[in-house]
């Protein structure tokens, strides 16, 4: 095993974190690497999205407004 750069060795150890090795060689290996990468990043945007709309209207009340109260008898019985 000669001597790896430090990107090679980040993105070996990043490869390993996305799951099992899959592929017949190290090239299609990358590739399925770069789509589970693509997927992550997705999901991590999509969360972060719903996250920071979430805390966005967290006591989103509107106190200048009255709320209208409604009547809820029915003509028939009063």
């Amino acid at each position: 095993m000669g001597k790896k750069s430090k990107r090679q060795k980040v993105w070996r150890l990043w490869a390993k974190a996305l799951g099992e090795k899959a592929g017949k060689n190290d090239r299609e290996s990358d590739i399925i690497a770069c789509i589970r990468t693509f997927i992550f990043v997705s999901y991590l945007v999509t969360n972060v999205a719903i996250v920071a709309n979430a805390v966005r209207h967290w006591n989103d009340v509107d106190y200048q407004t009255k709320p209208e109260l409604t009547s809820c008898t029915n003509s028939k019985f009063s």
